[in-house]
C-alpha cells in the first residue's frame, strides 16, 4: 500500500484565494526584458547588463541562460560588447563613463524613472535643492541622486527625516522614487508642504501607475484574509511595499516569496482565505505555479479582485527601434 502524500492530505479542505489584479509585470519591466532579448538577437551573446535588469531572480536567471552577463560596474564590460542599462536608471556618471569608452550603450531605464531624472535636473538647473523621497542604496535612488552634483539632492526616507530637516529660505523641490508606498509617501509630502509651503513638486505624482495600481488591488483584496502572499524577490522594492500594504489593509499575516518552491506551505495550513499578488517584476507563470501547487494541497475557490485595467506600452530604446 502506498504511503500517504502529505501534500495531498488536505485536498478536501476548501480555501478561498482572492487574486489581486493588476499584478505582475508592468510596462517598464516588459520593455526592459524585451530590450535584453532584442539586444541578444541583434548583437549576439554575450550582452552585458549594468545591474540586474529588473529585480527578479527568475527573470535574471533566464536571461543569463540566453547569454546576458550581469555586472555592477562598466569596468567589467569589454570594449567590443554592448551594455544595457537596467530599468532602475543610472547616475549621469555611468552614462559619461560609457561615452568615454565609446561603448555601445542601450538604455532600458523605465520612462517613468527618466521623468524623475528630468525633474531633478530641471530643479537643480534653476537653483533649487531637491529632496528625494526614497530608500537608501536602492539603484533607482542612486541613479536619481546621481543626476546632480553631490549635495544638491538630499534623501528623505521617513516622516522623521522630513521633520528633522533644518529650516531654510533656499528654494526647495521634491521628487520620489517610483516604487514607494503610496500612503507612506503621502504622509512625508504633507509634512514637507506644511514645513516648506513654497516647495515645488511634480505636476503628477512620481510613484508610477503600476505601483499605485498594484497597491490599490492589494488593499481591496487583503481585508480579513488569513494570509496574503506576494510573489517577488527580496530585492524588489515594489514587492516589499505590497507586503506592507496587505498588512496595513487588514491581512492577518503577509509574506513575500520568490516562488512556490521556496514558500513555507505550513504558513497556510489552517488558512481559509488567502490573498495573492505579484510584484511588478514577477512573471505571471510564478502566480500560476503557486496556484497549481496550492491546488495539490487544498480545494480552491478563486475570486478575482480587479481594481484597474492596464494597457500602457512603452517603445523600445532608440538604438533598438526598427
Amino acid at each position: 500500500m502506498d504511503a500517504p502524500n502529505p501534500s495531498r492530505s488536505g485536498l478536501n479542505r476548501p480555501i478561498t484565494v482572492r487574486l489581486a489584479s493588476p499584478r505582475g509585470f508592468c510596462a517598464g519591466v516588459e520593455r526592459a526584458i524585451k530590450t535584453v532579448e532584442e539586444s541578444l538577437a541583434r548583437y549576439g551573446a554575450p550582452v552585458y547588463v549594468r545591474h540586474e535588469i529588473v529585480h527578479n531572480v527568475h527573470v535574471v536567471a533566464r536571461l543569463a541562460a540566453m547569454g546576458a552577463v550581469f555586472v555592477e560596474t562598466l569596468d567589467q564590460v569589454p570594449a567590443d560588447r554592448p551594455v544595457v542599462f537596467s530599468a532602475h536608471g543610472a547616475p549621469q556618471s555611468a552614462h559619461d563613463a560609457a561615452a568615454r569608452r565609446a561603448l555601445t550603450k542601450i538604455d532600458a531605464t523605465c520612462p517613468l524613472v527618466l521623468k524623475v531624472h528630468s525633474e531633478t535636473r530641471r530643479h537643480v538647473a534653476v537653483g533649487r535643492r531637491v529632496l528625494l523621497i526614497g530608500h537608501a542604496n536602492h539603484p533607482e535612488v542612486i541613479g536619481t541622486m546621481g543626476q546632480a552634483l553631490a549635495g544638491r539632492v538630499t534623501l528623505i526616507e521617513t516622516e522623521a527625516d522630513a521633520r528633522a530637516l533644518p529650516r531654510t529660505d533656499a528654494p526647495l523641490a521634491y521628487v520620489t522614487q517610483t516604487t514607494l508606498s503610496v500612503d507612506e509617501t503621502r504622509g512625508i509630502i504633507e509634512i514637507l508642504k506644511s514645513r516648506f509651503p513654497d516647495i515645488e513638486g511634480p505636476a503628477r505624482e512620481d510613484i508610477c501607475y503600476a505601483t499605485s495600481n498594484r497597491q490599490a488591488a492589494v488593499k481591496a483584496a487583503a481585508p480579513g484574509t488569513d494570509l496574503f502572499v506576494v510573489i517577488g524577490s527580496a530585492t524588489s522594492s515594489n514587492s516589499a511595499r505590497l507586503v506592507e500594504t496587505a498588512r496595513a489593509a487588514g491581512a492577518r499575516a503577509a509574506v513575500l516569496t520568490d516562488d512556490a518552491a521556496s514558500f513555507d506551505w505550513r504558513a497556510c495550513e489552517h488558512a481559509q482565505t488567502l490573498g495573492l499578488s505579484a510584484g511588478a517584476s514577477a512573471p505571471e507563470e510564478l502566480v500560476e505555479n503557486f496556484l497549481a501547487a496550492l491546488a495539490e494541497r487544498r480545494l480552491l475557490t478563486i475570486e478575482s479582485v480587479e481594481t484597474a485595467k492596464e494597457n500602457i506600452v512603452f517603445k523600445s530604446p532608440v538604438r533598438l527601434a526598427s
